[in-house]
């Protein structure tokens, strides 16, 4: 029996060794550690960028030509494509009741200025006849003057019948308001055009000579720019192509729904190659915002409410709701609680959380 007892004690010795040693590894293995996290500094100063936008080319002036008056289409001199100047025949309209009103309007205003020359001179005449004493009653006088002025007053009122019968005349009679290109039509002669119709224009206008080029400029950006700073632009239609124009006009306003601001680069199109509707590619040197600050891109942390980064202070970590401005791959501009030296987490996460709050 000797022989048995001590390998058994041995065994026991050495299941509980190892019993022991496993739980120390174990014990090692799942004790907790603190993450470490690169932090950075907040500097001064903006970050100098280059920006590509979206733009569009509209004519420097446009309008859509609706008829004045109800008529008949006569005669259309021009077509999609032609160039026009200022005040040329566009097109002719026909309304013969419009011609009878204004016949009709003259013959009232000559025969109401002949009933006026009359009486005054009824009144002329009984005025100097009225130095006589007692040759006149003072009741006939002031009677004939009273009719003498209510004839001018009528007279008055026909001729500028007259004139407005004139006037629509005068509408039969299309003319371009200003210099450009037909880039519509829409009637042809013979068609019934109506005044009151408003859904479709005969003809479409638009100055070409000069051509507005509109972009929406992110809020952060348009601060910082002012009327005549030059801009570059490419159109789409000539690739590669780089085309120079300068700030003409600010909205001075900034929309809410994109918080953007629209401005307007006036472009001259001498040899007529750019068109209205083209779209273009604004490009914009910004050299950033002096007063701002600026951090790692990666330390700014956006989420579906907010936009912060991780700030790095007494050993405690706080978020810091920030803005953004001119970004490049490696640096962004921050606008928030943030002061130039601050510490903030490098490489920004929605997991980290707030700690020693």
């Amino acid at each position: 029996m000797k022989y048995y007892i001590i390998p058994v004690c041995l065994g026991l010795l050495f299941a509980a060794c190892s019993s022991d040693k496993k739980e120390k590894e174990e014990k090692v293995v799942t004790k907790p550690t603190t993450p470490i996290y690169p932090l950075a500094s907040v500097e001064k100063g903006g970050v100098a960028t280059v920006l590509k936008l979206p733009a569009q080319l509209a004519a420097y002036e446009e309008v859509s030509i609706f008829p004045k008056v109800n008529g008949y289409v006569k005669s259309v001199l021009v077509d999609m494509g032609t160039k026009v100047t200022q005040g040329s025949l566009l097109m002719v309209l026909e309304a013969p009741e419009l011609e009878q009103a204004a016949l009709q309007a003259k013959e009232r205003y000559a025969r109401s200025r002949a009933d006026f020359s009359i009486d005054k001179e009824r009144y002329l005449r009984l005025q100097e006849a009225a130095k006589t004493a007692g040759a006149i009653s003072p009741l006939d006088l002031s009677t004939i003057k009273a009719k003498m002025d209510a004839d001018s007053a009528l007279c008055n009122a026909e001729h500028a019948n007259w004139q407005m019968q004139q006037t629509m005349l005068g509408y039969l009679r299309v003319t371009a308001p200003f210099t450009g290109v037909i880039t519509e039509r829409n009637v042809h002669p013979g068609a019934l055009v109506s005044a009151s119709a408003k859904d479709k224009p005969m003809l479409e206008l638009k100055q070409i000579a000069y051509l507005r080029l509109q972009v929406d400029i992110p809020e952060v950006i348009a601060a910082n720019l002012k009327s005549k700073d030059t801009v570059s632009f490419f159109v789409n239609a000539f690739p590669g192509k780089k085309m120079t124009g300068f700030i003409t006009r600010k909205a001075d306003n900034i929309t809410a729904q994109y918080r953007s601001e629209r401005m307007e680069i006036d472009v001259l199109n001498v040899d007529g190659a750019l068109s209205p509707g083209m779209f273009a590619d604004v490009v914009l040197y910004s050299k950033g915002n002096a007063s701002a600050m600026y951090v790692p891109k990666s330390a700014v942390v956006t989420s579906t409410e907010r936009k912060y980064v991780l700030l790095v202070k007494d050993g405690k970590t706080q978020k810091i709701d920030v803005s953004t401005g001119n970004e490049t791959p490696g640096k962004i501009e921050v606008y928030g609680n943030l002061q130039p030296g601050d510490k903030v987490i490098a490489t920004g996460s929605d997991e980290i959380k707030e700690s020693g709050m």
